[in-house]
């Protein structure tokens, strides 16, 4: 009985300074938030004494995201250096031999200026190209020079070269020629071209660097002027397709690449494979190209096995096996030489997210529901074993070729993002991180959560995650916020994430309890949860959707006269659909969601899926493109509806969204409509239309929804 009284004291000291430690920490700021740092690329030097990080975060007066390089050294230090500041440096990769780092960057290259009596003279010359730094310190400088942009490159197992892939260069003539007989129309598809490889001695290119032009000079009495390359770049290969990744074998034999369609529209699977160019071994033999795989699936982030045979790979969208079919992100490995292709642990349910190749095993941040950890597995056939234990979410792993050490990004609802290091795998939980730019967000009053779950009405089990206010933790009737992801291919859980696409915490932090439901569709539950949203491709996760609310209702959690929904693409098809199915919603903020199918199927980029999950073309399942469209109900919509808008966006083209502008307008419900000029899907060009969005959005919420200003 003394214990128990004893207990019961410790517990309310703990439940009394835990509430005093909230209080003293600041609120949550919209600016803050705002500020937010994120890290695109992670890359371990191969000895592991340093890490490369590349960083993005809103440059406010250049209205840009800018992207910088730091480096880390783990030397005891722990010292952390801005290698770059140009606001333009990204995808960084190590040479081999540890002595170089190279990167892309859109900076004006003085080489590319044109001349004043130029008539093609512009005041934007910035092209894509490749630059090197030294890691030991000095200025960083550019190897590559032209007008089209590098698309991919890496590095010679031997540090001696580098291979990259740019759009088929043209000479002056060619330009000329062009637009002398086309004017400013535009030839839809068929004036496109595809890719060449190059190769390019790095010591040539460093000579050239410090001692001579960047491009080539037409000699006089030339019989054809030089098309616009890189001085001492040698083509290797052409393709009709994009570039999008290269990659070299360990050996240093093969170059692999993986294609995409050249103007990046996803309508075909076929454009996306994985090829391999055997590289020639003197200057007179040619490389020979072939594709490895041939399957209805949309290749991701290839990686050689340390055979040089093997090339590890995840899917997006699609299935390697067959037909196509969305699958979740599952881990495969094709044999080079017999094209035959293995998934890695199939018996884990979930979708592999990130991995890294270490020796013969991968390492992979996987998702199961809620949580996505770190698992190990050594051969196809073994289980994934968790290797990680701080309940959150492990993102970006990076290895080291000759050092255990690994990186990775980690994050939960009560910690911002930042990178951590780890001496080994087996040491992952004694991880130190070796950043801190999210460390005044860290420092704020965030709110908690906890997962909930609900039955669906043919007796299916869905998963949510809750997000409370700050100091509400578990508190019952509450006003509630239904934020629903995108994807459909994607999940909420234990995570923090601070930007337009992705404001939980911030809307929380206004006094909503948010609602994030996995409905069918979404990954982490297996592969037949995620297809169940076919052909029902609203219908069956938008009674998931209410089911969800209805029990949080019925338990007493959600105030049934405070609700609100909303969200982006497909979270903003959902919401679009919501709408038209109850009253119930007090207010309503929508982005980038299709109202219809049809008119979406045309103009959107990913048409593949669209059929797949309607059941076929507009013409071959002409019933369920009506049954499954919010216009053919939306005479049903009483709630008060703000919708946003990238006015260059093709993913789901704004015409969307000023059909459903137009429709509401007629019937007299309360609207709004921002469009974005120049962005596209994701709000990646200026920082200010994602910050007046979001602002828009909760004081839109605010005011139809019924919570009081904080």
């Amino acid at each position: 009985m003394t214990i128990r009284k004893s207990a019961v004291v410790f517990a309310v000291v703990i439940t009394c300074s835990l509430a005093v430690l909230a209080q003293s920490k600041p609120k949550l700021s919209f600016d803050e938030f705002f500020n937010s740092v994120t890290f695109p690329s992670v890359e371990i030097s191969p000895d592991g004494s340093s890490v490369v990080v590349e960083t993005e975060r809103a440059d406010w007066d250049q209205q840009i995201f800018r992207s910088d390089l730091w480096l880390y050294r783990d030397d005891g230090s722990g010292s952390l250096i801005q290698l770059t500041q140009s606001g333009h440096d990204s995808e960084p990769k190590w040479s081999p031999d540890g002595k170089w780092i190279a990167f892309l960057s859109e900076r004006t290259n003085p080489s590319n200026a044109k001349s004043d009596d130029d008539d093609s003279a512009s005041k934007d010359d910035a092209t894509t190209q490749i630059y090197l730094i030294s890691p030991r310190g000095g200025e960083a400088f550019p190897i590559t020079t032209g007008e089209e942009d590098i698309h991919a490159f890496a590095w010679s197992a031997d540090s001696t070269a580098i291979y990259f892939a740019t759009r088929q260069p043209w000479t002056k003539a060619q330009k000329d020629a062009y637009k002398n007989d086309w004017k400013d129309v535009v030839q839809y598809r068929t004036a496109e071209r595809g890719d060449v490889i190059f190769s390019l001695n790095i010591a040539a290119a460093m000579s050239n660097h410090s001692a001579a032009p960047a491009k080539v000079e037409k000699k006089e009495g030339a019989p054809e002027e030089m098309p616009d390359v890189t001085h001492g770049a040698l083509p290797l290969a052409t393709t009709p397709l994009r570039v999008d990744t290269l990659l070299v074998s360990p050996d240093g034999a093969r170059l692999a690449f993986l294609s995409n369609a050249i103007n990046q529209r996803q309508e075909k699977v076929e454009d996306v494979e994985i090829y391999l160019l055997d590289l020639p071994r003197s200057a007179d033999s040619s490389a020979q190209l072939r594709q490895i795989t041939h399957n209805q699936a949309v290749e991701t982030s290839p990686r050689w096995a340390s055979d040089s045979r093997h090339i590890f790979f995840t899917v997006e969208v699609g299935d390697v096996s067959g037909p196509y079919r969305d699958l979740q992100p599952h881990l495969y490995a094709v044999d080079t030489v017999t094209g035959s292709v293995e998934q890695w642990s199939k018996d884990f349910i979930g979708p592999v997210e990130h991995y890294a190749v270490a020796d013969n095993s991968v390492l992979t941040s996987a998702r199961l529901g809620t949580e996505v950890q770190l698992y190990s597995a050594a051969k196809p056939t073994d289980s994934l074993r968790r290797i990680s234990q701080w309940p959150g979410t492990y993102a970006k792993i990076a290895v080291a070729e000759h050092s255990p050490k690994v990186a990775f990004i980690y994050s939960s609802l009560a910690k911002p993002e930042e990178i951590y290091l780890a001496d080994s795998p087996a040491r992952l939980n004694e991880a130190r991180p070796i950043t801190s730019f999210n460390k005044k967000l860290a420092e704020s009053d965030l709110p908690q959560g906890k997962p909930y779950t609900w039955k669906a009405d043919d007796g299916t089990t869905v998963e949510g995650m809750l997000i409370y206010p700050p100091g509400k933790f578990e508190q019952k009737h509450l006003p509630m916020f239904t934020f629903i992801h995108g994807g459909p291919a994607d999940a909420n859980g234990n995570y923090f994430e601070a930007d337009w696409y992705d404001f939980a915490s911030l809307a929380a932090t206004n006094g909503w309890l948010v609602f994030r439901p996995n409905y069918r569709g979404s990954t982490g539950y297996g592969d037949k949860f995620l297809e169940q949203i076919v052909p029902v491709i609203v219908s069956r996760p938008g009674k998931d959707i209410l089911e969800g609310v209805d029990a949080l209702v019925k338990d007493g959690i959600a105030d049934p006269d405070r609700l609100t929904v909303g969200g982006y693409s497909y979270g903003g098809y959902m919401t679009n659909w919501l709408i038209t199915q109850t009253t119930r919603f007090k207010a309503a903020v929508t982005g980038a969601g299709a109202v219809e199918h049809i008119g979406n199927w045309g103009n959107d980029d990913t048409t593949y899926d669209d059929a797949y999950f309607l059941g076929g073309r507009p013409w071959e399942a002409q019933q369920r493109y009506h049954d499954e469209a919010a216009i053919f109900q939306i005479d049903k919509v009483k709630t008060p509806t703000h919708i946003v808008a990238g006015g260059s966006d093709i993913r789901v083209a704004v015409l969307e969204d000023y059909l459903l502008e137009h429709a509401l307008y007629s019937l007299g419900i309360p609207h709004k409509l921002l469009v974005f000029p120049g962005e596209g899907h994701s709000l990646a060009k200026n920082p200010w239309h994602g910050k007046i969005k979001v602002r828009e959005e909760l004081k839109w919420l605010e005011k139809y929804g019924g919570v009081p200003a904080n």
